[in-house]
């Protein structure tokens, strides 16, 4: 069975409305043979990343940059990951308020050097999501957990 990994950073109402729609696109009952699994960015390990098939990104940008939290996975992670997970799928979503491109600099410099392949759009709602962000978010989180279907 694959297995999609969402690492999230999830802070407030708004991420939260986010993180859930992406579980529930990720776990449609169409999407079959995927198995998700969710980890808090201060909570995920190497060996994490290194079961999983795909991977979900979720973060607030903080003063222009991706969280903390999610830098610190990358930090504690990335070069028992370097090699092993090369060309994996990977999608991200964000909230943002303002300063969202340093977030997706970051991603993209981050994933990048990873060797992973963005699966998706990037996905960036400022303020509250709306009905159709929320919508995106669900297709989002479907997209990507289609990708590992065998």
């Amino acid at each position: 069975m694959a297995r999609l990994l969402i690492v999230h950073h999830t802070p407030s109402p708004h991420c939260q409305a986010m993180f859930e729609a992406v579980i529930a696109g990720a776990a449609d009952p169409d999407i079959e043979g995927v198995e998700v699994v969710r980890r808090a960015a201060l909570a995920v390990t190497a060996t994490d990343f290194l079961e999983a098939d795909g991977y979900l990104l979720g973060t607030p940008a903080n003063l222009g940059y991706i969280s903390g939290a999610l830098k610190h996975a990358f930090d504690v992670s990335y070069y028992q990951i370097l090699d092993s997970t090369q060309g994996r799928p990977f999608g991200l979503y964000l909230h943002s308020n303002e300063g969202g491109e340093g977030a997706v600099r970051a991603v993209d410099s981050i994933t990048t050097g990873l060797g992973w392949t963005k699966a998706a759009d990037y996905l960036i709602v400022s303020n509250k999501p709306s009905k159709d962000e929320l919508q995106a978010c669900w297709e989002l989180g479907a997209t990507v957990a289609a990708q590992l279907m065998a």
